[in-house]
This record gives C-alpha cells, structure tokens and sequence, in this order.
C-alpha cells in the first residue's frame, strides 16, 4: 500500500457557484507537509499548499484531505474512455493497494515515516464536481458507482510524498465502511441508524443517524 501522488490545488475561476474552486489538484515533486488544519482560518486543509474554495462545504478539520484510489480511477477511467490522472477527482491523495472505500470509519493510517490520517466521512459529490467533469448526470453516475472516496482527519503532522507506504495503525471494532455512510446518506437512507457505532463520525452526520433511529 502506497502513495502514488500527493495532490494540490491552484485556485481557477468556474466550476463553482462559490466563484472560485481548487478542484484541479495536480501531483507535486518532493515532500509536504501535512498538519490538522487551523479551524479558525478559512478554507484551511490539511495539505501545505492547499485550500478550498467552498468554505461552506469543504475543508476543515473532518475533511482536511481526501484520499481516492487508482483502481477506482482506472475502473472510471475505462467506463468514459479517457484517460484520468491522479488528482483529477480533487483528491489530495492517490493510493494503490488501499481499499480506501472499505475502510471503517475511525481507520488510522500512518503515510510516510511520521504523518497519520483518521478516516471520517465518505466525500458526497457537488455541482463543482459535475461542472469540472463535464458529464451529463455525472452526480448520479459517481453515486449510483458508490465510490466515493474518503475524507480524513490530521492525528499526527508529517511530510509525506510520492510512493510513501501507507500502514493501517488502527482499525476501530466495528463495521461501518466509507462505502456504506455513502450509501446512507445517498441513495439508501434506511441505512442511516447502522451508522452509530462510529464515533469518528461528523457530528453532522451521527445527528442524522440519531433522528433516523428515533
């Protein structure tokens, strides 16, 4: 299990009602650093050289970087044809080798020698994400493909960089996946009340559960 790429975003006019969006993350060379981003400063995420462009939506503490796997891109990029760098979803990481939507809420990894990231949430696609792929019904393919991808908490600070390992440090006692909370909160809300047993939730999205189970 490895890092293929570390991604970042330069911030491009469009493809967003915010007016700006960072979207377009592209691979960079050498090492960055990683830290749990300042929740006091606006569209602050975990990676030095990133940030968003949707305060309202993105960025923050629960989702300072996202992580999407190169099989889940291969396997999209064969359905539409074209090829699909790494970064093209937005995604801050590329793995190869982690089941990245099969991973349990809570899940630790470290990435490099020092850096350890907490999953949190499944990423729940937006109209940025439509107006940037530029498919028709692109919202309802990626949700229909229940392959969202996972946004991650900063535990420990760290530089990391291309073809780091990625190790699985902690794996919590239960048995709610990124794929299943995309499920819930998606197409299949009657899933919503097999949500609670994951503490490392947003609160948001345990509150959800709490009302459904009610």
């Amino acid at each position: 299990m490895r890092l293929l790429s570390v991604n970042v975003g330069a911030p491009r006019l469009g493809h967003s009602r915010a007016g700006l969006t960072l979207i377009d993350k592209r691979p960079v060379e050498g090492p960055v650093m990683v830290t749990p981003p300042d929740p006091e400063v606006t569209a602050a995420v975990g990676l030095a050289g990133d940030r968003v462009g949707d305060v309202r939506h993105h960025g923050g503490p629960d989702q300072a970087v996202y992580a999407y796997a190169r099989e889940d891109l291969d396997m999209w990029q064969a359905e539409l044809g074209e090829l699909l760098g790494n970064g093209v979803f937005g995604e801050n990481l590329t793995t190869a080798g982690v089941d990245v939507n099969g991973a349990l809420i809570g899940e630790r990894w470290r990435a490099g020698p020092e850096a350890i990231v907490e999953v949190s949430c499944p990423r729940i696609p937006c109209d940025t994400f439509q107006s940037w792929m530029g498919r028709p019904h692109w919202i309802e393919r990626f949700t229909r493909a229940a392959r969202p991808g996972a946004y991650m908490r900063v535990i420990r600070e760290g530089l990391i960089r291309a073809d780091d390992p990625v190790e699985i440090v902690h794996r919590p006692g239960h048995e709610v996946t990124v794929a299943l909370v995309f499920r819930a909160l998606t197409l299949e809300p009657d899933l919503l009340p097999l949500l609670l047993p994951a503490d490392a939730l947003p609160e948001e999205t345990r509150e959800l559960a709490r009302r459904r189970t009610a």
